[in-house]
């Protein structure tokens, strides 16, 4: 696949809508996901615990599929080209990328194989069985749970630091990194070069 063809339907200076709404639906079930994981463990025991569990389970693996989804579709859509600016900031922000993908795939495999180590069934929403990806064994899940544990706080850190840039382009730089993974017009893209006027009553 040539250059020309991965990119027949990649806007070059904004995010197409399909990748708006693979980023924006992930970004919405991490939310979710983090309120669960934070609520979920000081329930009682009972059949709602276990129902929050599997949903919890259930929606990490959706995030999973949509990763792929999303680097798939951006490996044939393409991206938009990077806008100006510090080359180490672009290489920074090329950097945050690969961490925040490498993150959103190991988060959801980790809570995989702790499951599988502890030996729980797995069904996506109650409709599709799930293969566990390792034997049941106490020492893996003891090790995967904390694994599990500290991938996600990373992933809530790189996640929240990647916002505030994101944020920060938009106020200080004022530049169109945050609008672009946005729809058209929703959100204004600042003049650099143009103040705005004040009112001198």
């Amino acid at each position: 696949m040539t250059a020309s063809t991965s990119r027949r339907f990649a806007n070059i200076d904004r995010w197409g809508p399909v990748s708006q709404l693979l980023h924006w639906t992930i970004v919405v079930l991490i939310l979710v996901m983090a309120y669960l994981g934070l609520t979920m463990t000081d329930m009682h025991n009972g059949p709602d615990k276990i129902r929050i569990y599997n949903l919890h389970k259930s929606i990490g693996l959706t995030i999973l599929a949509l990763v792929t989804l999303r680097v798939l579709w951006r490996a044939w859509a393409g991206a938009p080209r990077p806008l100006q600016g510090p080359l180490w900031q672009r290489r920074a922000a090329s950097t945050t990328h690969v961490g925040l993908y490498a993150l959103l795939f190991a988060v959801p495999i980790s809570g995989w194989i702790m499951n599988s180590a502890a030996g729980f069934p797995l069904r996506w929403f109650g409709l599709v069985r799930v293969p566990a990806l390792t034997a049941r064994d106490h020492a893996m899940h003891e090790l995967f749970e904390t694994t599990h544990e500290v991938l996600f706080w990373t992933l809530i850190v790189v996640a929240l630091g990647h916002a505030a840039i994101a944020i920060w382009h938009h106020l200080f730089a004022r530049d169109a990194t945050l609008a672009r993974m946005l729809p058209n017009g929703w959100l204004r893209v600042p003049d650099p070069t143009h103040e705005e006027p004040r009112d001198v009553r």
